[in-house]
């Protein structure tokens, strides 16, 4: 699509760039998470959701200017998956998390990618589905409960905030396994969609 005219550079370029934000924010977000006081954790769990929000905003912002392309369209799920699969493996590699989530994901986004591109070369239109949706969001709330809820170790013996990081903990575990069934039960409709437009066609 061509450039709308009279359109500032820095307004053509800013929804690519909140894209592409989401894959510049990881280096920061695990170098926080290796740190061991608990300030760098809220840094990296505040990181996170900003860099998530960036999401929404860069598909604003392209609809609102008339910058959508076919390139923004193939990045924007690619910075998704590069940014919470980074973030996943780091958070294995703490004994944050079960290895298991992460080769769940890691299955289901090469499985849809896969689906993506064959439909993509069959001219098969394939819109997010609200379970999808549900995923991401889920994983937005989930992994900065995660980060906090198990970087927390308390700063003294009768420290209140333990008990409750403990359970913020336990609830971003919880949403996390919650997420990656999600992610399979989308992974199954993207799957029947492609067939069932293939069987149209």
């Amino acid at each position: 699509m061509s450039t709308p005219p009279n359109l500032p550079r820095w307004k053509q370029n800013l929804p690519m760039q909140l894209t592409m934000s989401r894959v510049y924010a990881v280096p920061f977000i695990i170098f926080f998470l290796n740190q061991s006081k608990f300030f760098f954790a809220i840094l990296a769990a505040v990181l996170f959701i900003v860099s998530s929000i960036t999401d929404y905003f860069d598909g604003y912002f392209a609809r609102k200017w008339k910058l959508v392309s076919n390139l923004g369209k193939f990045m924007d799920p690619v910075t998704d998956k590069i940014l919470v699969l980074g973030v996943l493996i780091f958070l294995t590699h703490k004994d944050f998390l079960d290895p298991y989530v992460v080769i769940l994901l890691t299955v289901r986004d090469t499985f849809i990618g896969g689906i993506r591109a064959v439909a993509s070369a069959d001219q098969i239109i394939i819109d997010a589905k609200s379970s999808g949706k549900w995923k991401a969001g889920l994983q937005m709330g989930a992994i900065p409960a995660l980060i906090l809820g198990k970087s927390y170790h308390g700063q003294y013996e009768a420290d209140y905030f333990l008990e409750f990081f403990k359970w913020v903990g336990h609830i971003g575990y919880g949403l996390i396994w919650v997420s990656s069934l999600l992610s399979v039960v989308s992974a199954i409709e993207y799957y029947n969609i492609y067939k069932n437009g293939v069987v149209k066609k």
